[in-house]
């Protein structure tokens, strides 16, 4: 069935609580006159339970499919593709090299587009099971892998490239839509460029964070990406060897849906900034901040009490890029100087549930086991009444709905120097800046700033109000849902036009 607006969410809404589903969630909801068809893309199924929201009326489909399922059973002939095939993999594969022009390698990457939506011409299995594939990954091996291991650069290689052929058989069986528009690079993104290319329909990219900076971030922690050279080979300032691998591979992938896409929307300057430096068009980018729905939040400040309660709530994902065990320790020098304060911690605890017990085990290791709650997924509603201040500890995050929603309910916030919270908390314009600090800022990874700033809060009346009204100001001048909504309803009419 035909959609107006297909929406492709990687690792994210229907399956996935958070910033990214909530505002996913409210798009749909905000335009009942267009049909949305889903597309989620998933690592692997188990890794995701039941769906965590009711879609809305106007959601028209919703298809799922995870990335790195099993292999099926490898073919009885293995086919070989064709010399020029081959070739034009080499040449594409040299382009991505230091020293060639990234317009070069995007207009060859381009290039390789039709072939890999035929379907036949270059496929899965000639990439899997080919002579000629493992003769090129073999010369390769030898011409660039400054890593001894040649099985771990087999596998990596394999692995990286494999889910490149499931996008492009999702890409060309998408229903007819009007717009494709994702929610980020990556592999959503690069199914976007795919679409686009083969539905010729217009692709539209709105990065919450950046997703090539996150994935980064994520890849230089990873335990399971290996370097094998031994300490006499390795330079403890380079970036491993597979390490490097993986961040090009999704740097090139954000590359090509910056290439597609228009408009590239980011959601405050700074992450603009980084699209165009990541390789965006300037003249494609924009700006559409996230907005929060005032008359939902607006009468929860009359449920609060005239006390300002000594409750820290961190909202949010228990997973290390939220960076839990700083505000766990920064609560062992809170609870030190305030005995009646109490840390939350509300969020779902499945998608890393080895850090999520590291943090209850960094709880009890700093007695505080009656100090430090964790909640589970929450009613935000029920619970914003209730706390004095939200708190982020994360060492990325892009324009956290949740700050915006506490200024909704008059909470004010104490969040790290990352994505737009400085802009939210100390104001962007001048005359945003007038308003006044709506709570404060700290550094990241730094208990101790995060703990005073928190007390310097919760222990000064005076203080904390001004905070409040200055919170209160901002989100109804600035972030209301419905200017993003106007904003939006904009984007998707030109698009549509425009296709």
């Amino acid at each position: 069935m035909r959609a107006d607006i297909t929406l492709l969410l990687e690792g994210t809404y229907p399956f996935v609580s958070g910033g990214v589903s909530s505002w996913v969630h409210q798009i749909i909801r905000a335009f009942p006159e267009w049909r949305f068809h889903l597309v989620f893309l998933g690592s692997r199924r188990e890794d995701y339970g039941p769906m965590r929201y009711e879609l809305p009326s106007n959601v028209a489909g919703l298809e799922t499919h995870y990335l790195f399922e099993p292999e099926a059973p490898p073919p009885l002939e293995v086919l070989e593709p064709s010399p020029q095939v081959m070739a034009e993999v080499e040449a594409l594969h040299t382009s991505f090299l230091a020293g060639v022009p990234p317009a070069q390698a995007m207009a060859r990457m381009a290039s390789m587009y039709p072939t890999l939506l035929q379907g036949d011409h270059l496929t899965r299995e000639h990439f899997l099971r080919s002579r000629a594939a493992w003769e090129t990954i073999c010369s390769r091996y030898k011409r660039f892998c400054t890593d001894p291991s040649f099985v771990d650069y087999f596998w990596t290689v394999r692995i990286m490239h494999a889910p490149l052929w499931k996008l492009a058989a999702i890409a060309r069986n998408l229903p007819a839509s009007r717009v494709y528009h994702t929610i980020s690079t990556g592999y959503a993104g690069f199914l976007g460029a795919l679409a686009k290319a083969h539905h010729r329909r217009p692709l539209i990219l709105s990065e919450h964070g950046i997703y090539t900076k996150e994935r980064k971030i994520d890849l230089l922690q990873a335990q399971w990406i290996k370097d094998n050279r031994n300490v006499f080979q390795r330079d403890p300032t380079e970036v491993s060897y597979y390490r490097s691998l993986w961040i090009r591979f999704f740097e090139w992938l954000g590359r090509a849906c910056y290439e597609a896409a228009q408009p590239i929307i980011a959601l405050y300057e700074a992450n603009r900034q980084r699209q165009i430096q990541d390789g965006a068009n300037p003249a494609r980018t924009r700006l559409i901040p996230n907005g929060v729905n005032l008359a939902r939040f607006a009468p929860l400040r009359a449920q609060r009490s005239t006390r300002v309660p000594p409750v820290l709530c961190l909202i949010g994902r228990v997973v290390p890029i939220k960076d839990v065990k700083t505000f766990i320790r920064a609560m062992r020098r809170v609870v030190n100087v305030l005995p009646e304060a109490e840390g939350w911690i509300a969020g779902p605890e499945d998608e890393d549930p080895g850090y999520a017990q590291e943090c209850r085990n960094l709880v009890a290791s700093l007695g505080l086991t009656e100090k430090v709650r964790f909640l589970g997924f929450q009613k935000v509603d029920e619970l914003l009444p209730k706390i004095g201040l939200t708190v982020l500890s994360s060492i990325s995050e892009a324009l956290p709905l949740v700050i915006l929603e506490g200024y909704a309910a008059g909470v004010p916030t104490l969040a790290t120097d990352v994505g737009s919270c400085r802009q939210l908390v100390e104001g962007l314009t001048p005359e945003d800046r007038a308003l006044g600090p709506s709570g404060a800022i700290v550094g990241i990874a730094d208990p101790t700033a995060l703990a005073d700033a928190a007390l310097a809060l919760l222990t000064d009346e005076a203080r904390w109000q001004a905070a409040s009204r200055a919170a209160i100001a901002r989100v109804e001048t600035y972030y209301a849902d419905q200017m993003m909504f106007d904003a939006y309803r904009k984007v998707y009419s030109e698009a549509m036009e425009r296709g």
